[in-house]
């Protein structure tokens, strides 16, 4: 049976603007075990939760963001399909905005260590081809429809 996980690619908007656009930097989470890897908050689909709910409850828990510190970003939603553990494993994505440049993170035992981070330095700490590309496509999104 295939694993499906679902999280938030978390961003915030830099409060100095760059030359004609605002910076975008994405919060990264570094694994406590295992090979230490970096990614947004994310997890396994409990009994009776929708997709959303569950990169919600993931973010509240992983990263100490609850879900009226965040705005979701409308029409952008990524799926991830990869092998972890020798199993099938998929993971969906949306994008949400803190609301507060400055919110408190606050990680859970499975973080070890937490990030901002602009695209490319995002892109060399993921160091998974797919979650590198969501972050490319997210920052794409985002930039496609700046106002």
């Amino acid at each position: 049976m295939a694993l499906r996980a679902c999280g938030l690619i978390i961003f915030r908007r830099c409060l100095i603007p760059m030359v004609d656009k605002p910076a975008i930097e994405f919060l990264l989470l570094q694994a406590s075990d295992g090979i230490h890897h970096w990614t947004p908050p994310k997890g396994h689909v409990e009994p009776g939760e929708n997709d959303l709910e569950t990169a919600l409850r993931e973010t509240q828990e992983e990263a100490g963001i609850a879900a009226d510190q965040l705005t979701i970003i409308e029409g952008f939603r990524r799926e991830l399909r990869y092998v972890a553990w020798e199993k099938p494993k998929t993971v969906i994505y949306w994008l949400a905005e803190v609301k507060d440049y400055n919110v408190e993170i606050r990680l859970s035992q499975e973080h070890q260590a937490y990030r901002w981070l602009g695209l490319d330095e995002a892109c060399q700490l993921a160091q998974f081809k797919e979650m590198k590309a969501a972050l490319q496509e997210g920052h794409r999104f985002l930039c496609s429809t700046a106002s």
